[in-house]
């Protein structure tokens, strides 16, 4: 299996607003990973991926695209949607016993860093929010 973490390399899918869309990009996701010699990571990357695309499907209306881009040691994960509405910080941590509300405390305590930003495409406003793991 060839080692390609020193290479530059990205992944693009546009997915339909289907939350089963969100499945496809996790395996796709962990074949990258391998291929590229970078299984360790896997796990968290792949918990982290289906946070941001969880929240793009479920929290907006339109298309949705996944990211995955590995430069100069560090691995971004990223989930553009057509809504350009900030992501919203949690007021306050949610309750244990509710399934919903942790996605973006989960990005923040196992990502090294993230962040959002407005990227227009084709024609629609939308916004891409993003998170990084190093190579450690």
């Amino acid at each position: 299996m060839p080692n390609d973490a020193a290479q530059l390399w990205e992944y693009v899918i546009h997915i339909p607003h289907d939350p089963r869309a969100v499945t496809l990009c996790r395996h796709t996701l962990r074949v990258a990973l391998a291929l590229h010699g970078l299984a360790r990571v896997t796990d968290i990357a792949e918990l982290l991926a289906t946070e941001l695309l969880s929240n793009a499907v479920r929290h907006t209306k339109g298309p949705v695209a996944f990211r995955l881009l590995w430069a100069d040691g560090v691995l971004r994960i990223g989930a553009w949607d057509a809504d350009p509405t900030p992501p919203a910080p949690p007021l306050r941590p949610a309750p244990v016993a509710e399934e919903e509300g942790r996605g973006l405390d989960l990005v923040r305590a196992c990502a090294d860093l993230w962040g959002w930003h407005l990227q227009p495409k084709d024609g629609d406003a939308g916004k891409y929010v993003w998170c990084e793991l190093g190579a450690a």
